[in-house]
C-alpha cells in the first residue's frame, strides 16, 4: 500500500474497527487517511477517540474519494445501502465487501462498480489472528490484489480463491468455525466442573490447552493424527477418552455440521444473486 492510501469503511462495527486496528498497528496507513461512516454517531465518537480515523454520518461523504472502499456492513443492509454508493467511487477504486453471503454480482449491480473483492474473515480477526478467503472480479488489477493482500493480513493469515462458491465452503470451514470450537471448549469447562474444578479454574486450562495445541500444531510439519498420536499412549487413559468420542460419532457429527453450514451458506448467495 502506498504512504498517501485512502481507505473509507461502510459501516464500523466490530469487524471494521478490527481491521482500522491491525492496519493502524503494522502502520500501513495513517488514522487521518482513514474515514469511517456508521448511523451511530456515538460509535463514530469511539473511534474518532480511541484511533483518530475520520468520520462521517454519510456513506457518500465517507466513501468518495476513497482509494479502497471497505462494505462492512451487515448483510441485510445491503439493498438499501448499495444503490447510495452507486459510482460514489473512482471507477478505478477498489471495493472490499466483508458481508457474509452477498456475491460479487449482487455488490457490482448494486453499487455499478467493478473492481470488487468479497472476503469471508472470521471472529479471531478481532485479536490479529484470523484466517480470510477471498476472491475478486476479473476487474481486479494485480496491485490491488496485493494491496488486499496487505490488509488482510493485518487481521492474521490470507488465503485467495479462484472460484467464488469455495467462500461458501470457507464460510462453513474457517468463517462458523470459531462456534464449533467454543461449544467444544464449553463441553470441556462442564466436564473439569463435573470432576470438581471451579469453573474459572476449568475456563484456564480448557483455553490454554487448546491455544497451546493450536499453535503446536501450527508449528508442526507432522499430520495432525500423528500429533494425536503423539499424546496417545496404548492402553493410557487419552486412548479411552477417544474411544468414546469415536463411538459417540464426533467426526460424522462435526462433518455433518460444517456441510449443513456449507449448504446454508449455498441458499443464502443464491437468494443475494435473486435480489
Amino acid at each position: 500500500m502506498q504512504e498517501n492510501t485512502q481507505l473509507a469503511f461502510i459501516g464500523s462495527g466490530v469487524m471494521a474497527e478490527a481491521m482500522i486496528k491491525g492496519l493502524l498497528q503494522r502502520e500501513l496507513v495513517q488514522p487521518q487517511n482513514i474515514r469511517c461512516s456508521d448511523p451511530q454517531q456515538q460509535r463514530l465518537d469511539f473511534l474518532a477517540q480511541r484511533y483518530g480515523v475520520r468520520t462521517s454520518l454519510s456513506n457518500q461523504e465517507a466513501l468518495r474519494g476513497a482509494d479502497v472502499g471497505v462494505l462492512s456492513i451487515k448483510p441485510q443492509m445491503f439493498a438499501e445501502v448499495g444503490p447510495e454508493l452507486a459510482k460514489v467511487l473512482d471507477p478505478t477504486a477498489l471495493l472490499i465487501s466483508i458481508m457474509a453471503g452477498v456475491t460479487t454480482g449482487n455488490i457490482c449491480r448494486r453499487t455499478l462498480h467493478g473492481p470488487v473483492v468479497r472476503v469471508m474473515p472470521n471472529t479471531p480477526a478481532q485479536v490479529g489472528l484470523g484466517v480470510s478467503v477471498w476472491c475478486s472480479t476479473p476487474e481486479v488489477t494485480a496491485e490491488q490484489r496485493g494491496t488486499t493482500t496487505e490488509i488482510l493480513q493485518a487481521l492474521g493469515i490470507e488465503h485467495e480463491v479462484k472460484r467464488e462458491e469455495m467462500l461458501d465452503m470457507a464460510t462453513a470451514l474457517s468463517g462458523s468455525a470459531p462456534a464449533y470450537v467454543f461449544l467444544f471448549m464449553e463441553a470441556l469447562v462442564d466436564a473439569g466442573v463435573h470432576l470438581g474444578f471451579n469453573r474459572q479454574v476449568a475456563k484456564d486450562l480448557v483455553v490454554q490447552t487448546v491455544k497451546g495445541t493450536a499453535e503446536f500444531a501450527a508449528q508442526s510439519d507432522r499430520h495432525i493424527a500423528d500429533l494425536r498420536n503423539m499424546v496417545t499412549s496404548p492402553g493410557g487413559t487419552t486412548a479411552d477418552a477417544l474411544y468414546y468420542l469415536e463411538k459417540g460419532g464426533l467426526r460424522t457429527v462435526l462433518s455433518q455440521a460444517v456441510h449443513a453450514a456449507f449448504i446454508k451458506s449455498q441458499k443464502l448467495s443464491q437468494l443475494s444473486e435473486q435480489d
